[in-house]
């Protein structure tokens, strides 16, 4: 699997939702130490300056000084200074350079601060200047490994990802790392998102980082044998985050746009710097095609919208031409992955024009595939639906009578409310009313709860 030095997005980011901001919350208004007003294009170079450049500017930072409380703390801190000086001064012609200069003048005062000797650090960033790279010095066991492979020194970012989803980590730490120090998202938005108190995320966060320290945790990429087990852990992560982002386990939305956002960006990230990683390049078009219906998939109220009854002109089409154009382009021609089947699934979706135009059988077979390679009983119940919908409801109902027998989804409300929408299309309404009433008892967000109710009313109304 060839990995490349990336040289920035290849792309504007499209994804909608809030996503990732800088520390100076820029979006008009005040600046961060409330000064000078952020001018509209002073806001909008620091929302893109954000999005491109933190994990680039963290990621050098902390390799540089080996400190990630440093590093954070100095880009977030260049953000601020940009906030004040950028509306008096100008938008600099490379906000990428500017930051990153003042991040290490930031973290050298820190760290002179504390004590620690940083005439080192200084030595390494002027070395790095005269030779023309954007951060500290290069691993040597990198440098000798990309030598024999043939390949470029590894992009920092990369290294930063590998070492945020490192197996060694609980995977929510991993997942709330890789929120904070990759995405630049504050300890605030992250416990809200998982719904934690905001101490106890912080707590997690730095449990993480101090077993990266204390457990000598290698700040790089894995060896190119190791290369495939390992980015199966980023890509989880990534998963993770975008399923919270597509649908939320708790709360008053459906949706957290701003986490499926950050997910689109950080998939970005991973596809940039390894694009001939299938997975990886199938989990950010999974990411694409689920994203590009989020507008339609609730009302003016935020109520649920099934897919069937969605305004397919709502959707968004450069999403999904964004998404269908990864599943099209050439593979390194091993069997399908999981992404890349969820992927497929979304793409016939996406392709048909109606609801009725749904290729049924065909998502049923990428669901087959799907539980070949993972004894999975979310997958069990979305190959039921689509057994349901491919050949009849009872169809469906008898291979969700075996998932509820086996009691792997106990609790888990949306196996009641497939039940229900079977029963109800196949005309039992007693038990489909009994169905949604458990399944409403279950609900997790108030949009799927409204949902559910709606369709026992219209029952009871029929």
């Amino acid at each position: 699997m060839a990995v490349r030095r990336a040289r920035g997005p290849r792309r504007p980011h499209r994804a909608r939702g809030r996503g990732a901001r800088p520390a100076t919350r820029a979006g008009g208004g005040r600046s961060a130490r409330g000064g000078r007003a952020l001018t509209p294009d002073a806001a909008a170079a620091l929302r893109d300056a954000h999005a491109t450049e933190w994990a680039r500017v963290v990621a050098t930072l902390i390799r540089v000084t080996g400190d990630w409380d440093v590093a954070e703390e100095a880009a977030a801190g260049a953000f601020a200074r940009a906030a004040e000086t950028w509306p008096r001064d100008g938008i600099p012609r490379n906000p990428g350079a500017w930051l990153t200069t003042a991040a290490r003048n930031l973290a050298l005062d820190r760290l002179r601060r504390r004590g620690v000797e940083a005439e080192k650090v200084r030595e390494w960033i002027a070395m790095e200047e005269f030779s023309g790279r954007a951060g500290g010095p290069p691993d040597p066991a990198d440098v000798a490994s990309d030598a024999l492979d043939g390949e470029p020194v590894w992009d920092d970012r990369l290294r930063l990802v590998f070492t945020c989803a490192h197996p060694a980590l609980p995977m929510d730490s991993r997942v709330a790392l890789t929120l904070r120090t990759v995405g630049g998202l504050d300890t605030g938005e992250i416990a809200r998102a998982f719904h934690v108190p905001e101490p106890t995320m912080g707590q997690r966060i730095s449990r993480a980082k101090r077993k990266i320290r204390h457990a000598g945790i290698p700040y790089r990429v894995p060896t190119a044998d190791l290369l495939p087990e390992r980015l199966d852990g980023v890509l989880a992560v990534l998963y993770l985050i975008a399923n919270e982002g597509y649908l939320a386990s708790h709360g008053e939305a459906l949706q957290r746009l701003d986490l499926a956002a950050e997910a689109i960006r950080l998939a970005r990230l991973v596809v940039d710097l390894m694009p001939d990683a299938d997975e990886a390049r199938a989990l950010l078009a999974l990411m694409l095609l689920q994203h590009a219906r989020s507008a339609a998939r609730v009302d003016g109220d935020g109520d649920l919208v099934p897919l069937p009854e969605q305004d397919r002109t709502a959707w968004d089409a450069a999403e999904i031409t964004e998404g269908l154009a990864l599943l099209e382009g050439p593979t390194d021609g091993s069997a399908p992955g999981p992404y890349r089947l969820q992927a497929d699934i979304q793409a016939v979706h996406a392709r048909a024009r109606t609801a009725d135009d749904t290729d049924w059988p065909a998502i049923l077979a990428r669901y087959d595939e799907l539980a070949m390679l993972a004894d999975s009983p979310f997958v069990a119940l979305n190959r039921a639906i689509a057994r349901g919908m491919a050949f009849g409801p009872r169809a469906g109902l008898d291979d969700l009578a075996l998932l509820e027998a086996s009691g792997r989804l106990d609790g888990y409300h949306l196996l009641p409310a497939a039940q229900a929408d079977l029963l109800r299309r196949q005309g039992e309404t007693d038990a489909a009313a009994e169905r949604y009433r458990e399944a409403i008892a279950l609900a997790r967000t108030a949009p799927e709860r409204r949902f559910l109710e709606r369709r026992l009313a219209e029952l009871s109304s029929d």
